[in-house]
């Protein structure tokens, strides 16, 4: 590996991460100028502060962690309802409530409305309609969302996606099964124990091209991997283009090697092997390969994030030397950026497929921000959106009933909710951060 080239990889992800939390920030900032809202900050990281500039009545600025941000919109927590209905945002300290979580709420609308003025009445977050705030909340999402879509666009729209063909770059030596124990290791190199691949066996040379297979002419890759896959342990008879003029080969295929199902890698299952390698060519895709890519990634991301407890568990039990890694496994920012440095480094690879391959670690980075965002619980983007939503619809139903308006929804009650999930957002950051340092993903 080349250490300039990985540490140009690992700067590309920094810059790139660190983009990714300003411009999800901006979500939030820009609709909250827009609708009105007092802002006072605006930073990109987290820790001590590295630079910040005084506009307005914004502070904008960097902190040292580049791993979050924040965007202070005045008037997330509403202030305390007095008896008759009425609420006063300049002089929110009552009556103290005993308790450590009732102490935490009032200490949350104390620092809430520490700055707010008079005048200020209509620019809180709270006082804003419906709508207006659950686009300032979900537009960090939509951020997110947008970003993962551009940079897929950029890479296979771009610069696109390397397709199998039907013509052979190589044919292997030697036929060798792929196990459970093997599945997620790099190829090994031929023995003289290893069977002979019967496709070096049966006279195939790297340039042939497929024209049919048992009879059915093939087009495409995909059309003769699965006649391949389906004759078995059987002869076939494969007509195949040499030096344009046809030639037909009838190779015995063997089913000693396996093949693992893409949906689970735990399945792996008997099938007919040749041993030749396609030859790829890149090509540019349209807009619905965008489309799909996207829509595969969120099935997938909703998949890991439901079952994201046990897969920290596991990864903690990698940590701790009992199990194996899983390659396919979660990752913290801090294991993202060393994967990004080894593609970055991997001189073997043209640079421009490195490159891009680092613009679509960010792309995916972007889909599970915007996803992971989306839970219905604080302090994710989702919660907010949720809480606004209930309280629309229960406003809604008093009115359908004749009912007085029973008011908002008091968010502050939520707090204890919210330090529990950034308790277990750190726990889990921590696990994940001490994995990826003491057992890191490997690429193959």
């Amino acid at each position: 590996m080349t250490a300039l080239a990985y540490i140009l990889g690992v700067l590309l992800f920094a810059l790139g991460v660190a983009a990714s939390i300003g411009l999800h920030e901006a979500g939030h900032l820009i609709p909250g100028k827009l609708f009105n809202v007092k802002v006072t900050q605006f930073f990109v990281g987290f820790g001590r502060t590295l630079w910040s500039r005084q506009k307005g009545e914004t502070e904008y600025g960097l902190k040292a962690i580049p791993l979050g941000g924040y965007c202070k919109l005045v008037g997330m927590v509403p202030p305390v309802t007095a008896p008759d209905g009425t609420t006063d945002e300049t002089d929110t300290v009552r009556s103290r409530k005993t308790g450590m979580f009732a102490q935490l709420v009032d200490d949350a609308r104390d620092a809430e409305y520490e700055h707010v003025d008079p005048h200020d009445h209509d620019r809180l977050f709270y006082n804003k309609p419906w709508w207006q705030r659950v686009i300032i909340m979900g537009s960090g999402v939509a951020i997110n969302l947008v970003l993962a879509f551009f940079l897929f666009a950029v890479v296979f729209m771009g610069y696109g996606v390397p397709q199998a063909t039907t013509q052979i770059e190589a044919v292997s030596e030697c036929v060798i099964a792929v196990t459970e124990d093997t599945v997620d290791q790099p190829q090994r190199e031929c023995t003289s124990a290893d069977p002979e691949a019967p496709a070096k066996a049966a006279g195939f040379l790297p340039g042939d091209r497929f024209v049919s297979v048992n009879g059915t002419e093939v087009t495409s890759w995909e059309q003769v991997q699965r006649a391949i896959r389906a004759n078995d342990d059987k002869q076939a008879t494969i007509v195949v283009e040499r030096d344009g003029e046809e030639l037909t080969l009838r190779p015995t295929t063997t089913v000693t090697t396996a093949a693992v199902d893409p949906e689970d890698r735990d399945k792996i299952t008997e099938v007919g092997f040749l041993g030749v390698v396609p030859t790829e060519v890149r090509e540019r895709q349209g807009v619905g390969f965008v489309v799909d890519t996207m829509a595969t990634g969120t099935w997938e991301t909703v998949k890991v994030i439901g079952t994201l407890p046990n897969k920290v568990y596991h990864v903690f039990l990698a940590a701790i030397g009992a199990e194996e890694r899983d390659p396919n496994g979660p990752m913290s920012v801090v294991g993202a950026g060393r994967v990004a440095g080894e593609i970055a480094s991997e001189d073997k690879t043209p640079a421009l497929d490195r490159f891009f391959s680092v613009i679509l670690l960010l792309a995916g980075l972007n889909l599970f921000l915007g996803l992971i965002n989306l839970v219905p619980l604080p302090p994710f983007d989702g919660g907010g959106i949720a809480t606004t939503l209930y309280e629309t619809v229960r406003r809604w139903f008093a009115r359908l009933r004749g009912k007085p308006d029973p008011g908002g929804v008091d968010s502050a009650k939520l707090l204890p909710v919210t330090y529990a999930m950034a308790m277990v957002i750190l726990v889990v950051s921590v696990i994940l951060i001490f994995a990826d340092i003491v057992a890191p993903v490997q690429l193959s």
